[in-house]
């Protein structure tokens, strides 16, 4: 018997596999090891809060921008309760080594459910697309111009590389 695979399913398959990854590189730690930054030549480097709070935000702003919606960070009140010390509209793109110092954030737990709130609507948004929806250019700047579906592809593998940075610095942290 084959079963039909429609472009929705690799999707929600390639997005489903970050949070489980996301969960066993943030959960448990507590604040502390959430803003520890190695020190590489002198140089102090994103921690694992940061870089868990910056996927989470990029993924929250992307997905909302090709929905029309506003993002999970302001709609449902993360921005408040995170304790992220950031401009609400922050997502840590272009952030130097200063403004990456001033990081904070009260807890795993805020960072995980906030996470997970992204999630459902990454979710929530691929299933509510329609094979024509994912072949609408999202940006005609580049050649070829960037579809709903190549933005898609975009968001899980920046958020595959960002949660593969933050398993090596759990484990680096854990040494």
């Amino acid at each position: 018997m084959t079963s039909t695979l429609r472009p929705h399913d690799i999707l929600l398959d390639s997005f489903g596999r970050i949070p489980p990854l996301y969960a066993e590189a943030v959960g448990g730690l507590d604040v502390a090891e959430l803003l520890w930054r190695p020190e590489v030549d002198g140089v102090r480097n994103n921690s694992i809060g940061w870089i868990a709070w910056h996927l989470a935000r990029m993924e929250d702003a992307q997905l909302a921008q090709l929905a029309g919606r506003e993002q999970v960070w302001l709609a449902d009140g993360w921005f408040r309760r995170s304790g992220v010390p950031y401009q609400p509209h922050a997502m840590g793109y272009g952030m130097g080594e200063q403004e990456v110092s001033l990081f904070d954030v009260t807890g795993a737990e805020v960072l995980l459910d906030y996470y997970a709130a992204v999630h459902a609507r990454s979710v929530e948004v691929i299933r509510s697309l329609s094979a024509a929806d994912l072949g609408r250019v999202v940006d005609a700047s580049y050649d070829p111009p960037v579809t709903v579906a190549v933005r898609l592809v975009s968001v899980v593998d920046d958020a595959a590389q960002h949660v593969g940075q933050l398993a090596y610095l759990r484990g680096l942290r854990g040494r």
